[in-house]
């Protein structure tokens, strides 16, 4: 059983700063790549940013000098730290994670955390 949990979302003022965590726990023999998606009310989830196991990253145009993905490997977290927030940038945001649950798996699963609210409001 594997598990993503995020945690560090809130509500902050326009140009406020916010940090998500996300910790993958459980049968895991290896971690590709982990990210960050959002979802806002009436829209599609979409992707903000990842993190690949080597440690490149890529980001949604409308993140791009804001937003800092980073992970630790060790224990298995992502995190997003989050500047210059927007009111556009309410969401809930999950936590994935593309991994190995074995060392025979024949291919990568994708796993996805329950989700935190980020709300960006005056």
């Amino acid at each position: 059983q594997v598990q993503l949990v995020e945690s560090g979302g809130g509500s902050v003022q326009p140009g406020g700063s916010l940090r998500l965590s996300c910790a993958a726990s459980g049968s895991i023999f290896s971690i590709n790549a982990m990210g960050w998606y959002r979802q806002a009310p009436g829209k599609q989830r979409e992707l903000v940013a990842n993190i690949q196991s080597g440690g490149s990253t890529n980001y949604a145009d409308f993140v791009k000098g804001r937003f800092t993905v980073s992970r630790d490997t060790a224990k298995n977290t992502v995190y997003l730290q989050m500047s210059s927030l927007k009111p556009d940038d309410t969401a809930v945001y999950y936590c994935s994670a593309n991994l190995l649950l074995t060392r025979y798996s024949d291919y990568a699963l994708d796993f996805w955390g329950q989700g935190t609210q980020v709300t960006v409001s005056s």
